[in-house]
């Protein structure tokens, strides 16, 4: 029976430092933040990070993306598999026929396929399943390819509570987790009245497009994909995947596997690209650091000098803020509803 595992942000900083803190050596995950086409152009890679909010409009995107990873030159640095995150259906019947694509129930024994066999545990399998299919592409150093080869005769079960058991890669896994004072969340078991987040991975492997997903009987295969033919044909299978939900369901993230762009930056002579990549990796550094801090003490403690302060001013001071507050959460509310956002992410 494993420890239990924390949720993990959808990231690229974290996902990099993941990696990189279990041995893997010149991977990265690239993002995109913005959807001006003047910045697409101005973008010198062509492996992105997909992130989607409120107010961006999802199936653009994809277009939008496909487009760029299409046209990549054949210097471009590889996109290794696409990490896609999506509100799980909770209420959706498994099936023995997925609803695009096809199982290929003998591929989970040829390539690494784990099942998912315990919570929380989805965004580093997803990252796993992606990486250790690109053993000899990618170096995945030498713990991650003891456990390749220790699990490589197991079936998919078995092989996916090695994974949930091993210290290394849980223990790498919940240093990333935020720091939370209230909820224990290796304990906590989602409720139907949860939104609910899954990790799936994409990849290319013996020249076939695989959707890999621990939920799933066996990896789903989207048909004939080399490498290069990879970021073309897999937008296709995002989009209608996409496209099963309701128009205003817009929460989707998507991260793609990249060789780390600081090495094709040295290799070409671009000092300020490196540098750009440098600063990145600086502050994604900070932003994890962050991560792992508990501000609650903190916090409480600004907020008491605040309300003291309002409690000095006098002349129902303090009533004002409070009832002007109430206000501006009821519009935020009211602003929300109208353009048909619901619950929160986990």
């Amino acid at each position: 029976m494993s420890a239990g595992w924390n949720t993990i942000e959808s990231d690229a900083g974290v996902f990099t430092y993941l990696l990189e803190n279990l041995g893997v050596k010149d991977v990265q995950f690239e993002e995109l933040l913005t959807l001006e086409v003047d910045e697409l152009r101005q973008l010198r890679q062509v492996t992105l990070l997909l992130t989607s909010y409120p107010t961006l409009n999802i199936k653009l995107c994809a277009c939008v993306l496909c487009c760029r990873l299409a046209d990549r030159s054949p210097q471009g640095s590889p996109v290794y598999g696409v990490i896609f995150l999506f509100k799980y259906p909770t209420g959706e019947k498994p099936s023995d026929v997925p609803k695009d694509g096809r199982f290929d129930h003998e591929a989970a024994e040829n390539i690494f396929f784990a099942a998912q066999t315990i919570q929380n545990a989805c965004g580093t399998q997803a990252l796993l399943s992606v990486l250790l299919n690109k053993d000899g592409e990618v170096e995945i150093g030498d713990q991650l390819r003891e456990f390749k080869e220790f699990t490589g005769a197991f079936p998919s079960e078995l092989r996916g509570e090695a994974l949930s058991n091993s210290e290394l890669i849980r223990d790498v896994h919940n240093s990333f987790a935020r720091s939370s004072p209230f909820i224990d969340e290796t304990q906590r078991t989602a409720t139907e009245d949860d939104d609910v987040y899954h990790f799936i991975a994409y990849t290319s492997v013996n020249d076939v497009l695989y959707e890999i997903d621990g939920l799933q009987v066996a990896p789903i295969s989207h048909g004939e994909c080399t490498p290069s033919d990879f970021p073309a044909k897999v937008i296709p299978v995002l989009q209608r995947r996409i496209e099963r939900y309701p128009a205003h369901e817009i929460r989707f993230n998507l991260l793609a596997m990249v060789r780390d762009l600081r090495i094709r930056a040295r290799d070409v002579g671009d000092r300020e690209g490196e540098e750009r990549e440098e600063r990145k990796r600086t502050e994604w550094l900070w932003e994890n650091a962050l991560r792992r801090h508990n501000f609650v003490g903190f916090v409480g403690e600004a907020l008491k000098g605040v309300v003291a302060g309002k409690v000095r001013e006098g002349g129902g001071a303090y009533d004002k803020w409070i009832e002007e507050a109430k206000g501006k959460t009821r519009a935020r509310i009211e602003e929300r509803r109208k353009k048909g956002v619901g619950g929160e992410e986990d």
